[in-house]
């Protein structure tokens, strides 16, 4: 056909071009006829083609102005008259033409003539006459068309018959089709007869659709309703090509634009009804407006809307593809948003998936219900492989939309061919998710059984693509369609209902309700339950029960909703006044814990949005984590462990469990193992780690900025307890292989990762013991002894393989001068070992068994249990007295070999190249400082380790130094610290304390424990320190002069810090006070300066600050308690009266003043000079024994080696012990003569001369002494500050100079203080706080008379 219109038009082209060439004169006319001539008995159609080109060269030619041209086209028509036929040119030519040419009369009546023959034809309406139709023909046609088809009857057969009907009795076409359609209308079933008779009968399908479209219409009065069978009609028509569904949609109504109309007015309607069940309506209004409600539904009926009808027909029978383009006309989801189109796309998909869902879908066990498929072979073919869901399912389900809620059964299918298909196509059906699955289960009504199918697919998806799907379901769908809105009112009104009558004593009831709702629309729902729990903390536990009857997806959801309003950038996450959280985060995280520990919740999300916040150097979130962590694994950090409690830490994990936190830990194991899973399975747990400790230090700096001082404390705070908290966490529950696999080397974690030394031990300690005791294992089954001894040695061997490239890693961790002095042994020794390696806690581990005992015995004599639980509990109880022992024993043997590994390490601690004072220094600044504030049970471990170098006769090791530096100008430590690191430090301090009360109480103990060891010693001899002199060592008297000293200094530094009015200092020393109250203070002169100064805090703080209120009277009340147990000075310590008489002030007892006894001539070194210097000094170690017999008491000071010019650290070159001791003595007889007030006025005067006048002062008195050994070498090193390692506050660590030349000073008494002097006290301390920090080195040194 299309080689024929080809070759036709290339002929009309070159007829064209001839006659035109004629036309223009350029050819003969005779000539061309000829060959026109010849050309026609080339086709038959030849003729009718020349008349074509003759009838566009006539409008052409007619329209020109040359004449001649239209004279040469009516002569060239002419010549081909007789062989191109009259009646063609009639047909095609225009009359004037045909009138030129001769082949009509006239134009005119031509034309007339043509009119009427048009209007007869096209506008005449024949009139049949009924009666002479025949009624009969048209009963003959009902009854032919009417008869049974079940025989050989066919449709042309009919056809013959129907056409030989209309010849016979003369019945009108039209009328006969009409009467066709009819009883098709009746017949409706029997499509595969009447629609070839159809095609056969009329092949015009707009005269189809005329009729069709007239029965529409007829259907379209007011009361009158459209037949499905007429849908039914059209439809298969349509499905059949034999109608266009352009020409008859026209037919239909309403018209596209009423039904957007529709769509609008609904969407505002439903608007409309949210608003109102969230509006506070006065019960009568609610009452009127159901009424009103019930009136619009009885009047409102639903116009009969044809197109939708015609839809579901076309759905019925399966036309796909004329049905897709209907609902294209209209607005989203409008079409199935009435539930018979919505069943009849349902039904057709479930024919579509049929034979995929049977061969993958069907569970097993399930037998399911067999559906018979379409007998149309044009609808949509069955899917037969998951590839097949491309082709027309994911575009049904997409235009069903929420309203697969309507088909249950069906949306079950799709979930379970979804989960088949995710495992073919991954991530490639996340979009019938977000628009079909999840707004249809909103609209199901409490269906679990869908929700938990549901669940089976999306858990397949990765966390991060399921919270997108839920954060659009809750933020995007229920805007989308009208149903959803009307909903999403109702949830919300229905929970609030829920939510106002839910307590502790219906929680039941209550969940069970709160389950319906949420198998449904858990978004909308546990949004908001969560913000009642911002406002309303007290639901917490009564919300948390409630929702044990939740299914999995629900819970998945729960998780998301919680992160959601987490991170809800709308929400302030401090308080107005900027010093603390806000209580809305509190009770969030609060849930966290409770809801994550109960229910079995993927922890992934949450973790990893903490991980992120923290890596935004945020730190506000870790509230959350901490939360998560304590209720999962059951470990608390709290600093207001009692001393029972902390005692049970000390030991294994058994007797923390049962003795070392607030609430008893049960039940944590599965909590545990999940959050353990969820950390390594995302890899999360080192990157906390690091990120937390990281943060830490920079809370100060990148979150401080303007935000309170009191707000950084507590956000620093909760950031190194959740660090510990989860490094605790970690140590416990990783196991050996996870933890060293995950943890790196602790040069790495320093050097690479920027970690703080203390948090990098803290990390790394858990890793040490675990590789110490496997490599043992190894040891021994190796070379199996039962010998004790040989077990030690195999231990020794374990811990040096595994410490030693920790020893050399450490190397890198500080400049080399520190390695001069400390050994990297040593140091890695200290941060390595923990409180259950040095001692076991006997007391605890009594006590707890005790307990269970105990509990047994309550159970056995109580009646009313039953036999069966009885049993159950002593059995339970046997087991763990059983499981304490045996940990008892096995810490006993594991502390004894690790005191022996420490018993031969320990020559090999201390080099002392330098002072012993440096030695200290550095031992406090990167070991004792860092260490002590990091935990409780740290603080209890850095006492009881010095003690331990002590009691072990560690070389070089200066004990009585290191008291003194720790219990001298506390000062700029206190001021340093965070509320609860003041905790800590207190708690270290106490203990401490604890170990000098011990050796002050008692002559016996202190001859024991301190009267032949190198940390007692006064001098230390160049020959070595063993076997030393008896009279070297500090006698009994002399060591309690020092701790009175020692108290005297802790008052001293407690009301400086008290009268500074500084907020963290008060607050600080309050709490420090308060941990070591039952130490401290135990001088009643002491105690009573200490309370007149809190009374006076407590005065003045009542109404400006009331945590500081607090906290003092707190204290007060305690210290009035502690009253009886002080002593007067004298029996404090042996108070000899001084030479010369004192003035009356001097005799009073003010804050920390004792009378001067007479100086002493014991020395206890500084750093104890170094060799060389002793060396020099033969002379005057020659003298130091005849002094000592002249003097009449010993007695130590802590001096700061002149307190003002320690700022710059710079001592005269061999300034050794007895050069200060003689330059002091000289300075205390000019003292003693000049009475009461003018002996003060040296020591203020001296406070208050310029740095350059007391360098230079101090420079001419040891030059009047010691000339020639002031021009010798270049002076002592410059000694570290004491502060602690942490990059962050070296700055606050570091001690002003000022302070100390207030808190340096002889062992003299110090003077009493006076209401009178209360002026020049706000001198000094003003003078104070303007200094800069020196470092924290004190010494013991000698001060004679």
């Amino acid at each position: 056909k299309t080689n024929h219109d080809s070759t036709i038009k290339d002929i009309q082209a070159a007829l064209y071009e001839l006659c035109w060439h004629v036309i223009q004169g350029n050819f003969k006319l005779d000539l061309s006829a000829s060959v026109l001539c010849d050309m026609m008995d080339l086709r038959d159609d030849m003729p009718s083609i020349l008349a074509d080109v003759f009838s566009i060269l006539d409008i052409e030619t007619s329209s020109l102005e040359e004449k001649n041209k239209r004279d040469h086209y009516t002569q060239l028509v002419g010549a081909c008259l007789f062989f191109v036929p009259d009646a063609i040119l009639k047909e095609r030519l225009d009359p004037e033409t045909l009138e030129s040419l001769g082949l009509i009369k006239q134009a005119h009546q031509f034309n007339q003539k043509i009119v009427k023959i048009k209007t007869k034809l096209f506008y005449k309406q024949q009139k049949f006459n009924l009666l002479r139709e025949e009624n009969e023909g048209y009963a003959k046609l009902i009854t032919e068309l009417g008869q049974d088809l079940s025989g050989n009857i066919t449709s042309h057969i009919v056809l013959e018959s129907i056409k030989s009907l209309i010849g016979c009795f003369n019945l009108d076409p039209n009328r006969v089709l009409d009467i066709i359609l009819e009883v098709y209308e009746c017949r409706s079933d029997q499509d595969e007869f009447f629609l070839p008779l159809i095609k056969s009968y009329m092949c015009e399908p707009l005269t189809l659709c005329h009729i069709l479209g007239f029965k529409f219409k007829f259907n379209q009065e007011p009361n009158e309703e459209t037949p499905t069978s007429l849908y039914h009609i059209a439809a298969a028509l349509l499905h059949h090509n034999l109608i266009e569904l352009e020409d008859i949609y026209v037919h239909l109504m309403p018209l596209d634009a009423s039904i957007v109309e529709e769509h609008k007015r609904e969407i505002t309607e439903a608007k409309q009804i949210a608003r109102k069940l969230t509006m506070v309506v006065v019960p009568s209004e609610k009452t009127e407006d159901k009424e009103r409600e019930k009136e619009e539904e009885k009047n409102d009926k639903a116009p009969d809307n044809q197109k939708l009808g015609l839809l579901e027909a076309l759905l019925r029978i399966g036309d796909w593809h004329h049905a897709q383009s209907i609902m294209d006309q209209m607005p989203s989801f409008y079409a199935t948003s009435h539930k018979a189109i919505a069943l009849a796309l349902c039904q057709l998909l479930h024919l579509t998936v049929e034979p995929l869902y049977r061969r993958s879908g069907v569970p097993k066990g399930a037998k399911g219900c067999l559906l018979r498929p379409l007998k149309n072979k044009r609808a949509p073919r069955p899917a037969e492989s998951f590839e097949d869901l491309r082709r027309d399912v994911f575009s049904m389900l997409c235009y069903l939309g929420p309203h697969l809620s309507h088909d249950p059964i069906l949306f079950a299918k799709i979930v379970r061919l979804g989960k088949g298909f995710m495992k073919e196509y991954p991530l490639t059906g996340l979009y019938s998710g977000d628009q079909v699955l999840l707004p249809s289960l909103s609209l199901m009504e409490c269906n679990a059984c869908m929700s938990e199918e549901l669940w089976g697919l999306f858990k397949l998806f990765p966390y991060q693509h399921r919270y997108r799907l839920y954060g659009q379901w809750k933020n995007e769908t229920y805007t989308s369609h009208p149903l959803l809105v009307k909903v999403k009112a109702q949830t919300v009104d229905r929970a609030k209902y829920i939510m106002k009558r839910l307590t502790k004593e219906n929680v039941k009831p209550s969940g069970r309700q709160i389950g319906k709702l949420s198998h449904s629309n858990p978004t909308i729902l546990f949004d908001y339950i969560l913000s009642q729990i911002q406002w309303y903390d007290n639901l917490i536990g009564p919300v948390v029960d409630s929702l044990k009857y939740l299914t999995s997806l629900n819970y998945d959801v729960m998780a998301y909703c919680i992160i959601e309003a987490l991170a809800n950038p709308e929400k302030e996450k401090m308080k107005h006044d900027d010093t603390t959280i806000s209580s809305w985060l509190q009770s969030l995280a609060s849930l966290c814990g409770a809801v994550f520990r109960k229910y079995p919740i993927e922890l992934a999300g949450l973790l990893q949005y903490v991980t992120n916040t923290l890596k935004a150097g945020k730190s506000f979130d870790l509230l959350i984590l901490k939360e998560v962590v304590q209720k999962m694994a059951g470990i608390e950090i709290t600093d207001e462990m009692t001393s029972e409690q902390m005692e049970a830490m000390t030991g294994g994990e058994q007797l923390k469990a049962e003795g070392g936190y607030f609430g008893q830990i049960r039940n944590t194991k599965k909590s545990s193992q999940r959050l353990k899973d969820a950390l390594l399975d995302h890899d999360l747990a080192l990157p906390l780690c690091l990120l937390m400790a990281q943060q830490r230090n920079g809370v100060v700096f990148l979150e401080g900025g303007e935000k309170h001082l009191k707000l950084v404390g507590k956000l620093y705070d909760q950031c190194h307890d959740t660090l510990v908290q989860f490094g605790g966490f970690l140590a416990s529950n990783l196991s050996t292989e996870d933890y060293i696999k995950r943890v790196p080397s602790i040069d790495i974690l320093c050097n690479q990762f920027h970690t703080p030394h203390d948090a990098a031990f803290f990390l790394s300690r858990p890793m040490y013991g675990h590789q110490i005791l496997s490599k043992y294992d190894e040891l021994k089954k190796a070379e199996k002894s039962n010998r004790q001894q040989q077990k030690v040695h195999k231990y020794v061997a374990a811990c040096e393989l595994v410490m030693s490239p920790v020893h050399e890693a450490v190397v890198s961790l500080h400049p080399p001068r520190v390695w001069d002095d400390l050994r990297p042994q040593f140091y890695a020794t200290f941060w390595s070992l923990t409180m259950y390696d040095l001692a076991v806690p006997h007391n605890a581990y009594d006590r707890e068994v005790k307990k269970l005992q105990l509990q047994v015995q309550v159970i056995e004599e109580n009646p009313d249990v039953p036999m069966n639980k009885k049993k159950k509990e002593k059995e339970r109880c046997t087991a763990l007295q059983e499981k304490l022992q045996e940990e008892e024993k096995k810490q006993l043997e594991h502390v004894q070999r690790v005191l022996h590994r420490l018993k031969l390490e320990k020559d090999n601690w201390l080099l002392a190249k330098s002072t012993k004072n440096e030695t200290i220094t550095k031992f406090l600044q990167l070991c004792l400082f860092p260490r002590c504030i990091f935990s409780a049970i740290d603080a209890v471990y850095c006492a009881r380790f010095v003690e331990l170098v002590h009691q072990q006769k560690t070389p070089n090791f200066c004990t009585l130094l290191c008291y003194d530096r720790v219990f001298s100008d506390i000062i700029y430590t206190v001021a340093s610290c965070t509320e609860n690191e003041s905790r800590r430090y207190g708690r270290f301090l106490c203990c401490m304390l604890e170990t000098v009360t011990r050796w002050h109480s008692d002559r016996a103990v202190y001859e024991k424990e301190c009267g032949n060891y190198p940390g007692f010693l006064t001098i230390f001899r160049a020959t070595g320190f063993d076997g030393g002199n008896k009279a070297d060592q500090l006698d009994y008297e002399n060591f309690r002069h020092v701790v009175h000293k020692w108290h005297y200094k802790l008052t001293k530094a407690s009301v400086h810090c008290l009268e500074t009015g500084e907020y963290t200092h008060i607050r600080n020393i309050l709490i420090v006070l308060t941990k070591i109250l039952p130490c401290y203070p135990k001088v009643l002169n002491l105690g009573q300066a200490l309370e007149c100064r809190v009374h006076k805090i407590c005065l003045e703080e009542k109404e400006k600050r009331p945590d500081l209120y607090a906290l003092a009277m707190g204290y007060s009340g305690q210290l009035k308690g502690r009253k009886a147990h002080m002593v007067p000075e004298n029996e404090f310590h042996h108070k000899e009266q001084p030479v010369r008489s004192a003035t009356p002030v001097s005799q009073q007892n003010g804050p920390g003043t004792t009378a001067k006894p007479a100086t002493n001539a014991s020395k206890t070194e500084e750093g104890v000079s170094e060799d060389a210097d002793r060396a020099k000094d033969k002379s005057q170690g020659a003298a130091k024994p005849a002094n000592k017999a002249n003097s009449t008491a010993a007695k130590v000071t802590t001096s700061n080696g002149n307190g003002e010019k320690k700022e710059k650290k710079e001592k005269t070159p061999g300034s050794t012990l007895e050069t200060k001791g003689e330059s002091r003595r000289e300075k205390q007889r000019d003292e003693r003569g000049a009475g009461g007030k003018e002996e003060r006025a040296p020591r203020e005067g001296k406070e208050k001369t310029p740095k350059a006048d007391r360098d230079k002062q101090k420079a001419e008195e040891k030059s009047n002494k010691e000339d020639n050994k002031a021009k010798t070498g270049n002076g002592e090193p410059k000694e570290p500050s004491r502060e602690r390692d942490t990059g962050a506050k070296e700055s606050k660590s570091k001690e002003k100079g000022g302070d100390r030349s207030a808190m340096s000073g002889s062992l003299k008494s110090p003077v009493p203080r006076l209401e009178s002097a209360e002026s020049e006290r706000d001198h000094k301390r003003r003078k104070l706080e303007t200094h800069s920090s020196p470092s924290h080195s004190s010494s013991v040194k000698v001060s004679m008379a």
